[in-house]
């Protein structure tokens, strides 16, 4: 009774420590709103910060481009980044995120674009379109309400102030536009237009299959595998950390079994997810090879699934995206018990989703091994049918489209 009190306690007053500075960022929105908003001026951020260029709105930003070059507009793309080494492309501005350039951009920008929250305290004006991507398709890990009594008052507290904002959610499923109510404790539109991010798997496979090769000094007919763990200690009820456990894959023996399965040479691609990579260079493993590359400060996941011929997680939906494309994906979840207490039911029963299950290096190395390739696919078929996953390439010429008629609409009422 005691420690639970104390808990509340402490809760209840990180609470208003941060009900607080919310009060006074927003002061600082106010300040900017004697800023003009500019129409086509559209603000991107990933990861809070900690993504670069990456994600739905990296393929967002280049259709918009695009379309600067071809068809005569004059998108302005601003990105807010923590880290300005990141790298854009030069017709990208990036702004160093502090307080006052979020005050002063999201302020005067016509459009916001984001896979995660807006900082709690952001304020938004009237007119101004705001588009969640969110980073995820379909989920394996719970979020929002659907984690129930693991799911604290300050996480709630931020979803609920930032979905009220929203204007747009992006889908890319029947089963996304159910969950995205409690996962996102939202009300408002859900527009069907694909995930955006999925784009690069349907439209440029071949070229980011040569492309990530050369990037990693892979030879070209070597074969990949892509394991990326999801992120873990993001949702604490006080502040927010972020675990480092090392891995317990053992990589040469994942390695070997790659290749008595499917045949050729293989290599492991290990990529971090970027809340984690921008906390840590390298994550832990202690196994040196040839065959094991860290990728984890590429900031596009995706673009390193188009180029893999395998994929490997735990609870990461990028399986999901994987999966749809036919790369034969399997799941390592080695602490289970431990991340379900954590984190909350998992969505699925992960022994009835399409993927090869397994609980340590024993079981991975069998999974692999007696892949069937035809039953995965049949299984793949029918999740995809009962799930209405929706994916054909076009998802950001939607959204660019989306952008454009939000343009339009705030031009006409400015002219009344």
């Amino acid at each position: 009774m005691g420690d639970n009190r104390k808990s509340n306690l402490s809760e209840n007053a990180y609470i208003f420590k941060r009900t607080v500075k919310a009060f006074a960022h927003s002061l600082v929105y106010g300040l900017c709103s004697i800023f003009p908003v500019d129409n086509r001026k559209v603000v991107m951020w990933t990861f809070e910060g900690n993504g670069g260029y990456g994600c739905s709105p990296k393929y967002i930003a280049e259709e918009l481009l695009e379309r600067n070059r071809k068809a005569g507009t004059d998108y302005r793309i601003i990105w807010l980044v923590n880290d300005t080494h990141k790298e854009f492309p030069g017709e990208i501005t990036k702004v160093k995120s502090t307080l006052w350039s979020r005050a002063y951009h999201l302020s005067t920008a016509g459009t916001w674009v984001s896979n995660t929250r807006t900082f709690y305290g952001t304020r938004k004006r009237k007119g101004q379109c705001y588009i969640q991507t969110w980073h995820a398709t379909i989920c394996i890990k719970p979020i929002g309400l659907y984690r129930g009594a693991l799911f604290p008052k300050m996480a709630r507290i931020v979803s609920a102030y930032d979905s009220r904002m929203i204007d747009y959610v992006l889908s890319g499923s029947k089963w996304c536009d159910h969950m995205y109510r409690k996962g996102l404790l939202y009300r408002g539109s859900i527009i069907k237009t694909g995930t955006p991010r999925c784009d690069v798997l349907r439209n440029q496979r071949r070229e980011k299959y040569g492309q990530i090769r050369k990037a990693y000094h892979v030879p070209d007919e070597a074969r990949i595998m892509l394991y990326a763990p999801t992120f873990r200690g993001g949702s604490q009820s006080t502040k927010r950390t972020v675990d480092t456990d090392e891995v317990t894959i053992d990589f040469g023996r994942l390695v070997n079994a790659l290749e008595k399965r499917f045949g050729g040479t293989w290599y492991v691609l290990l990529r971090l997810h970027p809340q984690l990579a921008a906390k840590m260079e390298k994550i832990k493993t202690h196994q040196v090879s040839d065959r094991l590359i860290d990728v984890s400060q590429r900031p596009d996941m995706n673009e390193l699934i188009a180029a893999s011929d395998a994929f490997l997680t735990d609870y990461s939906s990028a399986v999901f995206e994987a999966n749809f494309i036919g790369i034969p994906s399997f799941i390592y979840a080695d602490d289970l018990q431990a991340y379900v207490a954590d984190r909350g039911d998992l969505f699925f029963d992960m022994y009835k989703l399409p993927f090869p299950v397994a609980l340590n290096n024993d079981e991975l190395a069998n999974c692999i091994e007696q892949f069937d390739e035809k039953a995965y696919y049949q299984k793949t078929k029918d999740f995809i049918q009962k799930n209405g996953i929706f994916e054909d390439g076009r998802a950001s010429k939607r959204v660019a489209d989306l952008i454009e008629r939000e343009i339009q609409r705030r031009m006409r009422h400015q002219n009344f």
